[in-house]
């Protein structure tokens, strides 16, 4: 978080640093790390942005990003990057998603390189759109040992 001692550039931050930066939506941002960390073999990548002097988190593997997390005050930002056959299967599973993430994903524009969903999660219950959406980019496997 920005203007945070804990989130300067040379420090990076553990688990616990980011669960208090997200305050109120730390349960929502531990349930989602859980899911992630338990049904994709994605690593974790901590991240520096010295434009906007914030740390993330990117699940990463093989140069592809399934998604992003994006710490705020009592709140964090999930950036989604669908291409064009994934928001054929997202859209398939529309029904399975909230009002609004379903609005989210009919009205962003559909870019050259995906559609990029920005979901501000501060509720454990948004935790299942990121779910179905991590569904559309990537069937899920269950990590042995999880």
């Amino acid at each position: 978080m920005s203007g945070d001692k804990a989130f300067d550039e040379k420090h990076k931050p553990s688990d616990a640093a980011f669960e208090k930066a997200v305050g109120r939506s730390a349960a929502a941002w531990r349930k989602l790390r859980q899911y992630l960390d338990a049904n994709y073999k994605f690593s974790p990548e901590l991240f520096y942005d010295s434009k906007s002097a914030v740390w993330f988190i990117r699940y990463r593997k093989s140069g592809k990003t399934l998604c992003t997390l994006i710490p705020e005050k009592n709140a964090f930002t999930v950036l989604v990057v669908l291409g064009k056959k994934e928001v054929d299967r997202a859209e398939a599973l529309a029904d399975q998603l909230s009002s609004p993430a379903r609005t989210l994903l009919k009205t962003t524009e559909q870019l050259h390189d995906g559609r990029w969903l920005w979901i501000k999660v501060k509720q454990v219950k948004q935790v299942k759109d990121i779910q179905v959406l991590m569904t559309a980019k990537r069937k899920p496997k269950p990590v042995a040992g999880s």
